[in-house]
């Protein structure tokens, strides 16, 4: 009995992931589940991505902005499946998936999750930002990676539009919102944090403090 539901489990991931492309990192090389990346966008001189206050008041939850320094790499992600797919260690195009920032410097909103979402509040604007504090199971926080014109280029996008940036409130920084104006759209790619350009240079933990300062207060 075990055996049949664990080839069932395997046959339905292989329904899930059959005619999609393996997310492919900077180097080239599959996304791994659960293993840390920065996202950086393709098309731009600026940093990566952390996450950053967009409100005074309510301050909490925060949302999601690239950094204008373009020697901050951002703050790391993991990506993973839900509903869970068993059977895959990767990560692949046109799959739902959750999108979490990962960090022990956490000083703030520390109630809220790390995961990624789509603010779908009553006061939500027109394109509402990308924020934390999202559920693993909830629509508005599952995302999908989609491909781009570029080598291991990609979209990020959502049930309520495609993740695109508009000028933030610090500095005009991009600030991430759901968009479905094609102008806005957010080009990326993945950089894994243990690259071995990113270990010559410097330590998980001094990528996060990197990261972390494009935190207005912090």
């Amino acid at each position: 009995m075990k055996t049949f539901f664990l080839v069932t489990l395997l046959l339905a991931a292989a329904v899930c992931t059959h005619g999609r492309e393996q997310v492919k990192d900077s180097n080239g090389n599959p996304v791994k589940r659960g293993a840390k990346y920065f996202i950086q966008p393709a098309k731009s001189n600026g940093g990566g991505l952390v996450p950053a206050a967009i409100n005074i008041l309510p301050f909490c939850p925060l949302g999601i902005t690239q950094t204008l320094l373009p020697y901050q790499p951002g703050l790391p992600v993991s990506f993973g499946y839900e509903p869970v797919i068993v059977g895959t260690d990767y990560i692949y195009t046109s799959t739902t998936i959750n999108i979490e920032f990962r960090s022990e410097i956490w000083p703030v909103c520390n109630e809220l999750s790390k995961l990624w979402a789509v603010d779908v509040s009553s006061s939500a604007a027109k394109e509402p930002a990308i924020i934390i504090g999202g559920e693993r199971t909830a629509p508005n926080s599952l995302f999908k990676i989609e491909e781009a014109t570029g080598a291991h280029t990609y979209k990020l996008t959502t049930s309520s539009g495609t993740v695109g940036t508009i000028p933030g409130p610090w500095l005009g920084a991009p600030q991430l919102i759901a968009t479905n104006d094609d102008a806005k759209t957010l080009f990326v790619k993945f950089v894994k944090v243990d690259d071995d350009a990113t270990k010559a240079t410097t330590s998980t933990s001094r990528v996060e403090k990197l990261g972390l300062r494009m935190f207005p207060f912090y």
